[in-house]
């Protein structure tokens, strides 16, 4: 059986058409200056710090063949998804829906709202979007999962403690089994980033699994690759 070396313990991988990895929400309103995370008074360059190594894992996936899942947040021109306690909370610079130097914030179709282009998904791969922080929220993201028989979800991508840790919350209360990457996640706080590790793997991995991109790739080594060799 192949497993990923992971804490609380390993995770065991089923047959490669089982798994998927989810890229969440690397989108240049989060990730590029005068987007909407920077009008939060965030520091981008936290997040990007892990394009490399999803780039790395982005590219093992492909070469084997494996699903890969993108999530976007975002909303409709009319706003008519988004709850207005959710636009009206806190104090930005720019609100969802303002119009900013990378297009009207978090709106479906602008540029802002695109995946960064280190990360682009290629034409066959599945992009999910999202009204909520997690991807099951008003989405048919499980009837798709199930369509595709999917169970195993290798998460990454950001932030770790909202967008992220809500859909492996959501994932795993409909019983999929999950495995967040500990280097291929990022947060605009580092210390939120480490709060949820430990907390989604505590208590035998009430939540699920965590493990590094290094471990990750040392176990789909051993699944064979588009060419049929491993």
């Amino acid at each position: 059986m192949v497993a990923i070396a992971a804490q609380p313990y390993a995770y065991p991988l089923p047959a490669a058409s089982q798994i998927a990895l989810v890229i969440i929400d690397m989108q240049r309103d989060f990730l590029e200056a005068a987007g909407f995370g920077e009008s939060l008074g965030n520091d981008v360059s936290q997040l990007r710090a892990i394009v490399p190594t999803l780039q790395t894992l982005l590219a093992a996936f492909r070469e084997r063949q494996l699903t890969v899942i993108h999530t976007r947040e975002c909303h409709r021109a009319d706003l008519a998804d988004c709850p207005p306690a959710k636009r009206v909370r806190g104090n930005p610079r720019l609100r969802i829906g303002d119009r900013g130097p990378m297009g009207r914030i978090l709106i479906t179709g602008e540029p802002g709202n695109a995946i960064i282009p280190e990360l682009a998904p290629l034409p066959e791969e599945w992009v999910l979007e999202k009204p909520g922080k997690g991807a099951f929220c008003r989405t048919d993201f499980e009837t798709q999962l199930q369509q595709r028989q999917l169970t195993h979800l290798l998460l990454t991508g950001v932030t770790t403690e909202v967008c992220v840790q809500t859909t492996m919350r959501e994932a795993n209360d409909r019983g999929y089994e999950c495995l967040l990457i500990e280097d291929a996640t990022a947060s605009y706080f580092p210390e939120f980033k480490q709060a949820t590790l430990e907390m989604v793997r505590a208590q035998g991995g009430i939540v699920g699994w965590t493990a590094t991109t290094a471990d990750v790739l040392a176990a789909i080594a051993r699944y064979p690759t588009a060419t049929g060799v491993s």
